[in-house]
């Protein structure tokens, strides 16, 4: 082979491994972005807030600085704190909320960030105030949830610390409890697996999405079985 015909076969082959390496790079960027939901319109992420509580010590908890990281890189307003924070950050959103800033609130803590949720929501309800979205992440300590968000999803791990939470009677709103054991993660590691991330995130998208439709309407007392139905998903409003 001539001088040239070496020199263009080596710059065949340097052009075909650059055309392969982009493409690579190009497949993990889409395999690593943050949420396959579809982001939520500008006006209702404009009214949306969400909590995120960390566990004890707040050292244990930064998957969720994460999760808050990535929704605010689709512009969705959070705050991260740790749990022993909960009722002041209640107050601060009822006072949002009745001053007509903020419509959708969203609640998602780890460990004892997940345990102090249902506090929260009480408090929130007392208040007036309905909470759109709550996620619990290994909650602990026997939650119990008594007043509801209009829906509320504890991610617990069913071999370890973390437990389902027990709804009491009459509550409203839907309680979903979801086992993940098997699926390699642990309580300290729950909000640092990128398929929870991804789930938790997707969640709270589609719940954005959700409060552009216009509310169910609540059923009276005695109303019928059927109309009160209906109803069971409306969030609470005192």
């Amino acid at each position: 082979m001539t001088p040239n015909g070496r020199y263009a076969a080596a710059s065949c082959r340097f052009f075909a491994i650059r055309a392969c390496a982009m493409g690579l790079i190009l497949l993990a960027a889409v395999a690593m972005s943050p949420t396959t939901a579809r982001a939520a319109p500008a006006q209702a992420v404009a009214t949306t807030h969400v909590y995120l509580l960390r566990g004890v010590l707040n050292i244990f908890s930064l998957g969720l600085d994460t999760i808050g990281a990535r929704l605010q890189a689709q512009g969705i307003p959070v705050t991260v704190a740790n749990f022993v924070s909960w009722s002041s950050l209640a107050d601060e959103a009822a006072t949002a909320y009745k001053a007509g800033r903020l419509k959708t609130i969203v609640l998602v803590g780890h460990s004892s960030g997940a345990t102090a949720l249902p506090d929260m929501i009480a408090k929130l309800n007392h208040l007036g105030v309905p909470v759109k979205l709550a996620i619990g992440l290994d909650s602990v300590f026997k939650t119990r949830l008594t007043t509801g968000a209009e829906r509320y999803i504890n991610i617990y791990i069913g071999d370890g610390p973390g437990e389902p939470v027990r709804a009491a009677d009459g509550l409203r709103g839907k309680l979903d409890n979801v086992d993940v054991r098997g699926s390699g993660v642990g309580h300290i590691s729950i909000d640092k697996n990128e398929a929870i991330q991804r789930r938790v995130i997707a969640e709270i998208d589609a719940a954005i999405m959700r409060s552009r439709a216009p509310a169910a309407p609540v059923a009276e007392p005695g109303a019928p079985r059927q109309a009160r139905s209906a109803a069971a998903t409306a969030p609470a409003r005192n």
